[in-house]
């Protein structure tokens, strides 16, 4: 009997990971420095929320399309070195073979193993071999705009709720500080849950977004108080 040991590594999760790592960063992130930009020019509660409710949908559409368009401009890519493959080996299969066993002798093997190595795995799947061994491209990283579209967008969507349900429940005097203080909280919580999944150091990875976050929400609010006291 056969046992096919099944491991799961961090690579398989990078396709939705990033799309959706970035995208709820960036809702939170923006959303609140929007927020506290509108609140530090002495808008009232109201009209916070209309502009972080409008930054919002237009945010997660703009990730959503962002994703979509960047992604599947790297799928098209990958279309056309697997057709341009695919060809080489109907007119060349021999310098396909050679190019592959090339391939295993620079990562150690002996020439010999290396043509044996190159044969049996053309002669079972020869595009998946040279799409995996000369490209470089595996389905755990292979591009999927519309999943990382959507994981973008919806993302985003969760992020950029959390400082508008404090805008909605904080006092109007103390906004300010309670839009800073639980975005930083939101940012540490997600830098340290991104880098969990994806293996990293949680200290660093927290560290990190709530570092840039707090510099974006500070500018941000400096900017809006700058325009309150001109207006």
């Amino acid at each position: 009997m056969h046992h096919r040991h099944r491991e799961r590594h961090v690579t398989e999760r990078m396709g939705w990971l990033r799309a959706a790592v970035l995208g709820a960063n960036d809702g939170i992130v923006s959303t609140a420095s929007l927020v506290m930009g509108v609140a530090a020019a002495h808008a009232s509660q109201s009209a916070i929320l209309v502009a972080g409710t409008a930054g919002l949908v237009a945010g997660a559409m703009s990730m959503a399309a962002g994703e979509y368009v960047s992604v599947h401009s790297q799928s098209d890519s990958e279309k056309a070195d697997l057709e341009r493959e695919r060809q080489e080996l109907e007119t060349d299969v021999e310098g396909e073979h050679k190019e592959l066993a090339a391939i295993y002798v620079g990562r150690g093997l002996d020439p010999q193993l290396a043509r044996q190595v190159a044969e049996q795995l053309m002669a079972h799947d020869a595009l998946d071999a040279h799409m995996r061994d000369e490209l470089g491209i595996t389905e755990a990283l292979k591009a999927r705009p519309l999943q990382a579209a959507v994981a973008s967008a919806v993302s985003f969507a969760a992020g950029a709720v959390l400082p508008l349900l404090v805008v909605a429940l904080a006092s109007p005097k103390g906004l300010l500080p309670w839009v800073f203080g639980t975005s930083l909280v939101f940012l540490a919580l997600l830098g340290a849950v991104a880098a969990r999944t994806g293996g990293a150091s949680v200290r660093t990875g927290a560290t990190r977004i709530t570092f840039w976050g707090a510099l974006a929400m500070a500018i941000t609010t400096g900017v809006g108080m700058l325009f309150g006291v001109a207006g």
